[in-house]
Parts: C-alpha cells; structure tokens; sequence
C-alpha cells in the first residue's frame, strides 16, 4: 500500500469522530520505482494532507520529508520533489496493520493490500 491511498483513507467505525490518520504498524516495507512524474506531483501536492504524509512515512523509516507544510514555490525545486515522490509513491507497506487513532482499532494490511471491512458491531 502507497503512502498515497494511506493518506485518503480513514477509519469509518460507527462512533469515530476523528479516525484520521490511521497509524501505521510496519512489519515489512519494500520500494517499488515508479517513473518520476514532476506534473502528477504539483497536482497531487494541494489534495495530500501533509502531517498525515510526514508521520506515516516516518513511521516506515523515511525520515527525508520536511516536518512543516511546504511552501508551494518548493514545488519547482527538484530535490522536494523527488523526496515528495519517494514518500508518496514508492514506499510500499507490504506487511502490517492501520490502526484507527481513536479506538485502536487494528485494520491488517497483508501482501499490499489493506482490509477495511468493519465488523458487524462496528457498522
């Protein structure tokens, strides 16, 4: 799972009122390449919720992001946005779990693919 769906996802248990970001528990990660897209990036770049962003690839071990929302006029340096790109679309949790911020609430996440589904008492 890319950092990029990380970041639109949220935990949707009946009664959570602030279920975003989900915390990452890493048992495996792997980097994938991915072709550098500079454009896909600066349209990307207002829709992603940066402190979410930051935590979560810290969490994974990448530790190169800056902590404080950068400037938009970083988006024309090359160097932001090749760490912005690693962050985002190549670090991939492989094993692990999404935990819910408020219940604890621990959503696995085997083979890149987390799983979501609510129990029936949590609908």
């Amino acid at each position: 799972m890319r950092l990029l769906t990380h970041n639109m996802l949220s935990s949707n248990i009946k009664g959570v009122a602030n279920g975003f970001p989900l915390l990452i528990e890493v048992e495996k990660v792997i980097e994938k390449q991915v072709d550098f897209n500079p454009d896909f990036l600066k349209n990307i770049f207002p829709k992603i919720e940066w402190n979410a962003l930051v935590q979560a690839s810290r969490s994974m071990g990448y530790a190169e992001l800056p902590e404080e929302s950068p400037e938009s006029s970083m988006l024309d340096s090359d160097d932001f946005l090749r760490k912005f790109h690693h962050a985002l679309l190549e670090l991939h949790l492989e094993e692990g779990a999404l935990v819910c911020p408020e219940t604890g609430r621990k959503f696995p996440v085997n083979k890149g693919i987390p799983n979501m589904l609510l129990h029936e008492d949590e609908v």
